[in-house]
C-alpha cells in the first residue's frame, strides 16, 4: 500500500513552470497576480525542488518533537486496549470492528469505520515488535510532511487554475501563493492533535488520499486538449476510488467528491454563478444558451460522481447497520436540547469557535466536552454576536466570489471556502449528530481553505498598499509564531501529564479535564492531589460516574468506607449498567461485612458484563470468607476461563485447596497453572508447599522456595 501512494505521490508531484506559445496570455495574467507576493517570497525559493524542501523541512520541524512521546488520550482505547493491532486477530475482522476494536453491531459502538487507518496501526504494531509509540508518532510526523508538500500541487491549482501544456505537463501559474499558502498549512498550530495524538492518523490518511482524489480529478483533462466536454474518464473513476479509499481512513474522506463537482463546474465549465442567477430572475431566454448546461461531458462527470459517492456511502451503510452510533449528553449537548431554536444557536457558536481556532489557535485543549462551553440558552447572552460575526464574514466573503468582475478572484475565492466548509459538513451536526462539541481534528483538511483565504487577502492587502515590507513582516511573524506555538504544543502532547493540566487553563469548567488530571496523579501514587481533582470533576458534573467510581475506589483504599459507599452507590443509581461501579461498590460492602449486599452487587456487575474475570475473583474471595469453599472454587475457576493468566484466582485456588487438604487437587491446579504462566514465582512457591506437605521434595525447584520466602 505504501508503494502505491509513493507512485501516485510522485506522479501528481510533478510541477513545471514551463510555458506553450497558446497559454501565454493566461501565464502573464497570473504571473501578474503572483507578483503580488514578490516581495515576501523571492524568487530564489521558487523552483518546485526548493519549494518542496522548503515545505516538508518546516513541517517536520513543527512537529519533530511529538517523534518521542507517549501514548496518550485516546491512544490507550485506539491502539494499546485494541485488539485488532494483535496478530493473533484475523484480518478480515477489522472490515467487521469500528475504529475502537468494538463490532459495529453493538449498541455501544459509535460506529467509526476506519478499516485501512487501524489496518497501518497493525502494521506499525508488528514492525516496531509491540506498543512501541516512537514508530507510530514518526509516521504521523512523515505523513503530515508528505500531505504538506502535496499541499502546493493543490494550492497551485486551486490559487493559479488548471492549464495543460501541449505535452500534458501541469502548468504553476502561481508558485508565490502557492508556496505561501503550503508554509501557512505546514505550520498551523491546529494541526498538533493530528500529528501529535496517533489516533490523529485518520485524519491524516483521510487527507492524503482526499488530496490524492482531487489531483486525480484534474488528471483527467490532462490529455484532453483543453477541449469542451472532453476528460479522460479512467481518472475521474481513478478520482473516486481514492475518494472511497479516504472514505475507510475516515468519514469526511468522501467529501472530496463535492470539492471535485465544485472545481468541475466553476473551473473546467467556467460557471458564473451570478450571471445565471440574474438570467434566472429575469427569465431571459439565453439562459439556455449557457455552455455549462449543454456540456454534456460536464453533465457525464457529475453523473459518475453522483452515482459513485451514493454507491459507496450505500455499501458504507450496508456494513454499519442502520443503527445510529451511542453518544451522551455530555458528548454534545446542544444536540440533546429540544428547541429546534437553542440547538441552531449552539450550533453556529460551534461553528464560530472552530473558525476562531483557525484565526488564533493559540488556545488548544485535548477535549472541549463536558461543560467546557456552556449552552446558550438566551438571546441576551453576548456569546450571540460570534455566530453574527462569523455570519456576515462568510457572507460577505461569497458576495464578493459571485459578484466579482474578475473570474480568477470568483475562482479563487468560491474554492476556498469550498475546500474550508465541504470537508467540515461532516463534523457539522447538521446531518447527524456527532460525539464531540469542538474537536481540534476535525479542521485538518478546512484548514486549507482557510490558508487558501489569508494568502489570496494578503496579496490583495498588498496590492492596494505601499507598506508592502511591512506586509512581509506580518507574515514572516505569523510562520515563526506558527512554528513556534507548534513545538510547545507538541511538547505538551509527549505525556499525559503535560496534556492533561495544560487544558485547565483553556477549559476549567470541563470535568474530563479534572477527571483525567485526578487519573494521572492516582497513577503516579498522589491520592491526595487526584482526590481533588476528582471531587471538582464530581462537582462540575454530578452525574460523571467515572469520577464518582475512581474517587470511591481510592476512598476504600484509604478506608473512607461509608462515603466510598455512597459514591458508588450513586453512580449505579445513575448509570444502572456500569458495571465496574457494582463490582467495586460489592467489594466496599464487603469490607463493611455486608456480605449478602456485597454478593448482589457482584451478581450485578456479572449481569451487566458477562466475561469480567475480576469480578469473578473478588466474588470467590467473599464466598472464601463465608466459608463456601466450593462456590469460592467455581467463581475463580471462572475468572481463569476467562483471563488464563489470572494468577490470583489460580493462586487462591491453590491456597484453599491445600488448606482444606485437598493435595493431590492443589498439585494439579498448580501444575496447570504453570503451564499457562510459567514464571509466576508465587504460583511456584504456592505449590512447593503443596508438594512439601505431601512428601515430594525432589519435585521441589529450589529456585520456587527461594523467591517465594
Amino acid at each position: 500500500m505504501n508503494i502505491c501512494v509513493l507512485s501516485f505521490f510522485l506522479q501528481f508531484s510533478n510541477q513545471h513552470n514551463a510555458g506553450a506559445r497558446g497559454w501565454q496570455p493566461a501565464v502573464c495574467k497570473m504571473a501578474e497576480l503572483d507578483a503580488d507576493l514578490d516581495h515576501i517570497l523571492p524568487s530564489s525559493v521558487l523552483p518546485p525542488f526548493w519549494a518542496k524542501l522548503v515545505v516538508g523541512f518546516v513541517s517536520l520541524v513543527c512537529f519533530a518533537r511529538s517523534y518521542d512521546g507517549d501514548f496518550v488520550f485516546d491512544d490507550s482505547e485506539a491502539i494499546v486496549n485494541n485488539k485488532d493491532l494483535r496478530a493473533e486477530t484475523p484480518l478480515g475482522d477489522l472490515w467487521h470492528h469500528d475504529f475502537w476494536g468494538s463490532r459495529l453491531s453493538s449498541n455501544t459502538s459509535h460506529k467509526s469505520y476506519r478499516p485501512l487507518t487501524v489496518l497501518t496501526f497493525r502494521i506499525n504494531y508488528c514492525l516496531s515488535g509491540g506498543f512501541h509509540p516512537m514508530g507510530f508518532h514518526v509516521t504521523n510526523i512523515l505523513l503530515h510532511g508528505g500531505i504538506s508538500v502535496l499541499m502546493l500541487d493543490v494550492f497551485s491549482v486551486l490559487l493559479g487554475g488548471l492549464q495543460y501544456t501541449s505535452r500534458g505537463q501541469r502548468l504553476n501559474l502561481a508558485p508565490r501563493s502557492s508556496l505561501l499558502a503550503a508554509l501557512l498549512f505546514a505550520t498551523h498550530p491546529v494541526h498538533t492533535e493530528c500529528v501529535a495524538g496517533v489516533v490523529g492518523r485518520a485524519d491524516l490518511l483521510g487527507a492524503l488520499f482526499f488530496l490524492l482524489s482531487f489531483l486525480g480529478y484534474c488528471k483527467a483533462f490532462r490529455e484532453t486538449g483543453n477541449k469542451e466536454g472532453t476528460h479522460s474518464t479512467f481518472w475521474v473513476l481513478l478520482s473516486i476510488l481514492l475518494g472511497a479509499v479516504a472514505m475507510l481512513c475516515k468519514e469526511q474522506g468522501i467529501t472530496v467528491l463535492g470539492l471535485n463537482a465544485i472545481f468541475d463546474i466553476l473551473v473546467i465549465g467556467k460557471l458564473n454563478v451570478l450571471e445565471m442567477v440574474q438570467k434566472v430572475l429575469h427569465k431571459d431566454k439565453s439562459l439556455e444558451n449557457i455552455r455549462v448546461l449543454r456540456n454534456g461531458g460536464l453533465i457525464f462527470r457529475m453523473t459518475l460522481l453522483a452515482s459513485g459517492g451514493a454507491g459507496v456511502l450505500y455499501v458504507r451503510w450496508k456494513i454499519m447497520g442502520t443503527g445510529p452510533p451511542a453518544f451522551t449528553e455530555v458528548d454534545n449537548p446542544a444536540s440533546f436540547e429540544d428547541s429546534v431554536l437553542v440547538r441552531a444557536i449552539n450550533y453556529n457558536y460551534y461553528y464560530s469557535l472552530n473558525a476562531w481556532l483557525l484565526l488564533c489557535p493559540w488556545w488548544l485543549c485535548f477535549d472541549w466536552s463536558m461543560g467546557c462551553i456552556p449552552l446558550i440558552k438566551s438571546a441576551g447572552d453576548w456569546r450571540v454576536t460570534a455566530p453574527a460575526a462569523l455570519w456576515l464574514c462568510l457572507i460577505g466573503l461569497l458576495c464578493r466570489a459571485l459578484c466579482s468582475a474578475d473570474r480568477h478572484r470568483r475562482r479563487i475565492l468560491t474554492l476556498g471556502l469550498g475546500f474550508l466548509i465541504i470537508p467540515f459538513l461532516p463534523a457539522s451536526n447538521l446531518f447527524f449528530r456527532v460525539g464531540f462539541v469542538v474537536a481540534e481534528r476535525v479542521l485538518y483538511l478546512p484548514s486549507a481553505g482557510y490558508c487558501m483565504l489569508l494568502t489570496f487577502g494578503f496579496g490583495a492587502l498588498s496590492k492596494h498598499t505601499k507598506k508592502k515590507k511591512l506586509i512581509a513582516a506580518v507574515v514572516l511573524g505569523i510562520l515563526f509564531i506558527n512554528v513556534l506555538r507548534c513545538v510547545i504544543r507538541s511538547g505538551e502532547w509527549r505525556n499525559e501529564e503535560q496534556l492533561f493540566r495544560s487544558a485547565l487553563s483553556v477549559c476549567p469548567l470541563n470535568a474530563k479535564v479534572h477527571y483525567n488530571v485526578g487519573k494521572n496523579l492516582a497513577d503516579r501514587g498522589n491520592q491526595t492531589a487526584a482526590i481533588r481533582y476528582y471531587r471538582e470533576a464530581v462537582r462540575l458534573n454530578p452525574k460523571y460516574v467515572h469520577a464518582m467510581n475512581n474517587l470511591g475506589n481510592i476512598l476504600k483504599e484509604r478506608n473512607e468506607l461509608q462515603e466510598a459507599e455512597e459514591l458508588l452507590s450513586l453512580a449505579v443509581r445513575i448509570q444502572p449498567d456500569f458495571a465496574a461501579a457494582w463490582m467495586n461498590l460489592g467489594i466496599v460492602q464487603n469490607s463493611l461485612k455486608r456480605f449478602e449486599a456485597a454478593e448482589q452487587s457482584y451478581r450485578t456487575a456479572i449481569k451487566h458484563r458477562r466475561k469480567y474475570p475480576d469480578c469473578y475473583y473478588n466474588l470467590g474471595r467473599l464466598y472464601a470468607d463465608l466459608n463456601r469453599h466450593v462456590d469460592a472454587l467455581n467463581a475463580w475457576r471462572n475468572a481463569t476461563v476467562l483471563k488464563p493468566e489470572h494468577s490470583l484466582a489460580w493462586n487462591n485456588m491453590i491456597i484453599l485447596l491445600d488448606n482444606t487438604g485437598n493435595l493431590a487437587q492443589a498439585e494439579a491446579v498448580g501444575r496447570e497453572a504453570l503451564e499457562l504462566i510459567p514464571n509466576d514465582h508465587s504460583l511456584m512457591f504456592s505449590l512447593a508447599n503443596v508438594l512439601g506437605k505431601s512428601q515430594k521434595y525432589k519435585v521441589c525447584k529450589p529456585q520456587a522456595v527461594i523467591s517465594g520466602g
